[in-house]
Order: C-alpha cells, then structure tokens, then sequence
C-alpha cells in the first residue's frame, strides 16, 4: 500500500520556529499555535540555553493557504523566524 502524501488539498508540513527573543514572544507564539492547533499533528519545543533562543518543530497537516497563514502570523512576531518544508 502507498502511503497517502495528500488528503483533501492538504500536505503534509514540517514548520521549524526560532524564538529570539522569548519573554517578549513566547505568550503571542504560544496563542498562534493554539489558533492552528487543529493542522497541528505534532509539536515538540527546546529551550537551547546556550544561545539563549527557543526552537519549535511541528508537524503540521494543512493546505498551502493553512500553512501560509500559519507561518505568515508567525513571522510577523518580532523576535520569530519561521521555516516550513512541505511535502510534494
């Protein structure tokens, strides 16, 4: 059986997030993906200490104008860089 890349206009997405500046941004990062938690599959977040930023990774299940808007919201926080990677 052949695994099933898309389902009703959706893709299959992998959305890379760095926050820089975590006390100003994490509250409004935090209500974005709460916005979009139905695309979200999954969501794993990192503190890297070392460089004082945060790194989020999600999975993300949604139309390329669902992941537009997504990671269009996001990239306008300041302090937030945003990178997606969609299926074919």
């Amino acid at each position: 059986m052949k695994p099933v890349m898309t389902t009703g206009g959706k893709r299959l997405s992998v959305v890379g997030i760095i926050v820089f500046e975590r006390e100003k941004s994490a509250v409004r990062v935090n209500e974005i993906l709460s916005r979009f938690s139905e695309l979200i599959i999954g969501r794993m977040g990192i503190p890297y200490r070392e460089r004082g930023i945060s790194v989020i990774a999600l999975i993300v299940d949604a139309t390329t104008d669902e992941l537009g808007a997504l990671t269009g919201q996001l990239g306008r926080v300041p302090g937030v860089k945003v990178k997606s990677a969609v299926t074919a």
